[in-house]
């Protein structure tokens, strides 16, 4: 099992970083987990976020941040939409249900025959 983190929105906030003091470089990125299989892929209701500065590169943990960025992200959390929950069956399960069903439809006229 596969299992990714997809970024569905990144968005640009305009805070200082707490790490090099930049102004205007730290970027709220919100991810969903997409689990992947021989069979189906998956889209989750699981959404991560984070906030990384691209001026120095680091991730900022909810630790180090203010109450202007925390007030920032809540809002961001609030306008966020997600991608909606879904499942794919691939080509794989599609085959084996189809042989399944032959399969049973095969022994039911065997049945009605004998």
């Amino acid at each position: 099992m596969d299992e990714n983190l997809i970024t569905i929105k990144e968005v640009i906030l305009p805070n200082n970083c707490p790490e090099c003091y930049g102004k205007g470089g730290l970027v709220l990125i919100f991810k969903q987990k997409v689990t992947e299989t021989q069979f189906y892929k998956s889209i989750t209701s699981d959404i991560l976020h984070e906030i990384e500065c691209k001026t120095c590169h680091n991730p900022i943990y909810p630790v180090q941040w203010t109450d202007d960025m925390e007030r920032v992200v809540e809002y961001q959390q609030k306008a966020f939409t997600p991608m909606a929950t879904s499942t794919y069956i691939k080509k794989t399960s599609w085959i084996i249900i189809a042989a399944i069903f032959v399969i049973g439809v095969a022994i039911g006229l065997l049945i009605v025959l004998i």
